[in-house]
């Protein structure tokens, strides 16, 4: 772990509240200009970490206080993120840059980094999102090449298997966006949060439409977030 304090933080709220980690890529054309950025007080953006492609992995901002790293985003109906959440930046050129997949080095330190925050504060499955999860209208990291299966098989967040055989050719629409606002998502714009949905959930085809593939997953996602919602409840 190395340290290089961001001058961009503030206070959390009262009391604080830690229960939500937010996953980024940086999308910038190099670690060491993103590191620049999360560090520039003019640029009045930071996270907590940055994890490199070689796995080395940066403290900006201290986990008791807030980063500025969701901007304006939302999830479950609930706004101004950054004062629960605690933001990892993850090294990647991106979509503009030359969007790539993310090397093992790099998801092993991630890995880690998101168990040990876990362990440190009480951040339920279904509240470890993407920054396109909460701001679909504006962002699209980390991406679909990100290994959100191999986060959930260490126990971070959520992947339910797919079903296996081909999806019904009808689309209950009313339920498929029962299910997209019940899992979390509030776009304004369906397409937005739908294909949001798709990066993350359904990566082999992400063009917004809630297609009968999209309809079943939606349904299975959902199913898998109330469960875990339940035995978060009954442990609490």
């Amino acid at each position: 772990m190395r340290t290089r304090p961001s001058p961009n933080h503030g206070a959390r709220g009262e009391p604080p509240r830690i229960d939500m980690l937010v996953l980024h890529y940086t999308g910038m054309r190099s670690a060491g200009a993103a590191l620049d950025r999360l560090c520039d007080p003019a640029a009045r953006v930071s996270a907590h970490y940055l994890v490199e492609e070689d796995g080395a992995v940066w403290r900006l901002v201290p986990e008791e206080r807030r980063a500025f790293h969701a901007g304006v985003s939302c999830w479950c109906g609930e706004r101004d993120l950054n004062f629960v959440s605690i933001g990892v930046e993850i090294a990647n050129p991106g979509h503009e840059w030359g969007y790539r997949p993310f090397p093992e080095a790099q998801m092993a330190a991630v890995e880690q980094l998101c168990r040990d925050i876990l362990a440190r504060h009480p951040i339920p499955a279904d509240r470890v999102v993407g920054h396109a999860d909460i701001a679909p209208e504006r962002k699209t990291d980390p991406g679909e090449l990100f290994d959100w299966p191999r986060l959930a098989r260490a126990g971070i967040g959520l992947w339910p298997e797919p079903a296996a055989g081909a999806a019904s050719a009808a689309v209950d629409l009313a339920a498929a966006r029962a299910d997209l606002a019940a899992i979390g998502y509030c776009a304004a714009v369906e397409e937005a949060a739908v294909a949001a949905f798709q990066r993350r959930f359904r990566p082999s085809l992400i063009n917004g439409c809630i297609d009968p593939p999209t309809a079943r997953r939606l349904a299975e996602v959902h199913a898998a977030y109330e469960a875990a919602r339940r035995r978060n409840r009954q442990l609490s």
